[in-house]
């Protein structure tokens, strides 16, 4: 099971240290000490998190932007057949669902909780820029 301390559990959410203990505090997350004695949360309990608060990005718009082509995030739910693995991840507000082997998700030790990164590639890349409104 994955234990991820307060600093790497807001990094992931892209919220403040601050924010994870009021929500440790409020009981909205669980937390407990390692054998170091230093605060951890349980992964999973925190992929669920990450999905409640999970917000689109709003639309609007655009002046100028260009994604980044790897997110770091946490893993909220994998799902295994006998050949392939459907493996969703939250990387701050955004939710990424990839489709692999699941020989792959089995070797990577992917389950809901797991700290992932996912390198995005595409032949079909759009980038724009907005104009403003009059």
């Amino acid at each position: 099971m994955t234990h991820l301390r307060v600093s790497e559990a807001a990094s992931l959410l892209a919220v403040s240290d601050d924010t994870v203990r009021r929500w440790i505090d409020a009981g909205r997350l669980d937390a407990s000490e390692d054998g170091s004695g230093v605060m951890v949360v349980d992964g999973a309990a925190l992929a669920q998190v990450a999905q409640d608060i999970a917000r689109p990005a709003p639309v609007g718009v655009v002046h100028s932007e260009s994604a980044r082509n790897r997110m770091r995030g946490i893993v909220t739910e994998v799902i295994r057949d006998t050949v392939m693995a459907q493996v969703s991840m939250q990387a701050g507000p955004f939710r990424i669902v990839s489709l692999m082997s699941r020989e792959a998700a089995d070797d990577l030790g992917l389950e809901p909780g797991s700290v992932a990164v996912a390198s995005i590639k595409s032949t079909n890349v759009v980038i724009g820029t907005a104009t403003e409104r009059a």
